[in-house]
């Protein structure tokens, strides 16, 4: 950040009076703007039907052709599960119950929170969205592991597995820390 979007003068770096960290600070004194950066929230759900999880190819960066679930940013004056379910229609057309919260990841290095919420498919009626090269139904044995877009997808695909078998589901939060911890 450069400059200040509420009078447009130049920023400082520093810690305001009464805060305990480095924040952007407008120079001008009769502004004085405080910009906070707050993390962002990703909201999403798996969704199942039968024993197959449905997923997307993402037709969008980062992360282009992968593999992920229907997840993106929350809009304002949205809930996190308002958010999940149009974020399954923006991205794969899918017709859903929303059923509970089933995962939180914190992601600090990245500013990140994902609210993810498992999801059963109303029909099979789903299709690519605008944001999606390809949405598919896959059974455990064909997830393609390898060509997942993110680690928190990685790691709820495996919550849910874990639970599928077990047929009982549990909440989870969890951390996670960064693949390369020198990324921070």
């Amino acid at each position: 950040m450069k400059f200040c979007s509420r009078c447009g003068s130049s920023i400082n770096w520093l810690i305001p009076e009464g805060d305990n960290r480095n924040r952007y600070v407008c120079s001008d004194q009769t502004c004085g703007e405080i910009h906070y950066q707050n993390p962002r929230i990703i909201t999403g759900c798996l969704p199942s039907y039968k024993d197959k999880i449905l997923l997307c190819r993402r037709a969008i960066e980062p992360r282009y052709g992968l593999w992920t679930l229907p997840a993106g940013f929350l809009e304002n004056q949205e809930t996190t599960a308002q958010g999940a379910q149009r974020e399954s229609v923006e991205e794969a057309n899918a017709n859903l119950d929303i059923k509970e919260l089933y995962t939180i990841f914190d992601i600090p290095h990245i500013n990140q929170v994902y609210f993810f919420y498992r999801a059963e498919l109303i029909d099979t009626n789903f299709s690519p969205g605008i944001e999606s090269l390809d949405v598919r139904l896959f059974n455990k044995e064909n997830i393609p592991w390898d060509e997942l877009a993110f680690p928190a997808i990685k790691k709820a695909l495996e919550y849910y597995l874990e639970d599928s078998a077990k047929q009982r589901f549990t909440f989870r939060s969890t951390t996670l820390e960064p693949l390369n911890p020198k990324a921070k």
